[in-house]
């Protein structure tokens, strides 16, 4: 089967999706006014408090959600073929992630851009609040420093990839001065801000860095965790329209013209999925795809921890409270298209169904990932 019917009716379903459905939900269930005064103006501040262009926004909140998780997590998930994880991120993204994104952003704005942990105190009671913050403490910390590691160690097996990463914080600086004190446009600030990030990619392998093996006792991978967790309190502490903002707008236009790079890849090279729709052979020890499959699609399908996006921070921003379907349920939709490219990846990247089998030899072990 041609890779292009897979792209076809996953884009179409989800642009349906956000088309039909999530204006249902915006208009007859969240009954978004324009008229609310949201948090944003409200209690704006110059700091958290900032009432942004919901395409600004919607970069953050894009960015923001869209990690690794929706790339890894289907890319093993076709290990059952690829018609279960098809189903799940399609329908997943429509009727679960769109509306849980746009929900949770609606219902903080609402509430004067509280946290979900903070609302489950109102909603539910005060020893479920205390519950609720203890765990996304909990899932945070561990978030933060299964990040740290990674990058670590993505940068010490890449020294090309220091300066890319680096690099985009000082471009994200710059944009967000461009975008807050109206030097030029939007269009063009984009523009520039995503030639500058693909230069940064082009000009990293010609500058690799590298940290010593040992720095005041300690090793270039604890190094370079204290470099980021440092980098990370810095830019908790900056106002969101320094950084924070721009370095996600931005990250997020170079993420979308990627997504569009690679459909257009399978458009113009129709490659054939190889996998099989079911895979009633897989490898020993693989788990049953129920309830394993939605596990392991927790990104790309939905998502808790989106609500923690769009409560923490999004909902802070939101300058019209209609900009909550765009920048919600758009934003799912942007993460659930980069899980179908994913899918897509994984099934028709191969020559035969032989190269496939030869890779998907175990589950979730190192050659999947």
């Amino acid at each position: 089967m041609s890779a292009i019917v897979l792209l076809l009716l996953g884009l179409g379903g989800m642009a349906a999706g956000y088309l039909l459905y999530s204006r249902f939900i915006a208009t007859r269930i969240y009954k978004l006014d324009p008229n609310f005064r949201t948090p944003a103006h409200e209690y704006e501040d110059g700091v958290d408090f900032v009432p942004t262009n919901r395409f600004v926004l919607w970069g953050h909140h894009f960015t923001s959600v869209a990690g690794a998780a929706p790339i890894v997590g289907p890319a093993i998930a076709v290990i059952w073929g690829w018609l279960p994880a098809f189903l799940w991120v399609v329908l997943g993204t429509v009727f679960f992630a769109g509306v849980h994104d746009s929900g949770a952003l609606w219902a903080s704005v609402r509430n004067r851009a509280k946290s979900v942990g903070s609302l489950t105190g109102e909603v539910v009671g005060r020893r479920a609040r205390t519950v609720f913050m203890i765990v996304i403490f909990l899932v945070l910390l561990m978030v933060n420093a299964v990040f740290g590691v990674v990058i670590a160690k993505l940068l010490i097996n890449n020294p090309g990839a220091v300066v890319p990463v680096w690099g985009a914080i000082a471009v994200a600086l710059v944009i967000g001065q461009l975008i807050y004190r109206r030097v030029i446009g939007l269009g063009v600030v984009s523009v520039v801000g995503v030639i500058a990030l693909y230069s940064l990619i082009y000009i990293g392998p010609q500058v690799p860095v590298e940290l010593p093996q040992q720095v005041m006792g300690l090793s270039a991978n604890a190094s370079w965790i204290l470099l980021l967790f440092a980098y990370a309190a810095i830019a908790s502490l900056l106002p969101v329209w320094v950084l924070l903002q721009p370095r996600d707008y931005i990250n997020g236009l170079q993420l979308f013209v990627g997504l569009i790079l690679l459909y257009g890849a399978v458009l113009i090279g129709n490659p054939q999925v190889v996998a099989p729709m079911i895979n009633n052979d897989v490898p020993a020890g693989t788990p049953s795809l129920l309830p394993l499959l939605f596990v392991t699609i927790a990104c790309g399908a939905i998502s808790g921890f989106h609500g923690l996006v769009a409560s923490g921070t999004s909902s802070k921003q939101l300058d019209k409270e209609p900009d909550a379907r765009f920048v919600g349920y758009f934003g799912a939709v942007g993460e659930g298209a980069l899980a179908l490219a994913a899918i897509i990846a994984a099934t028709a990247g191969f020559a035969t169904l032989a190269d496939w089998q030869a890779v998907y030899t175990a589950f979730g072990d190192g050659s999947l990932t």
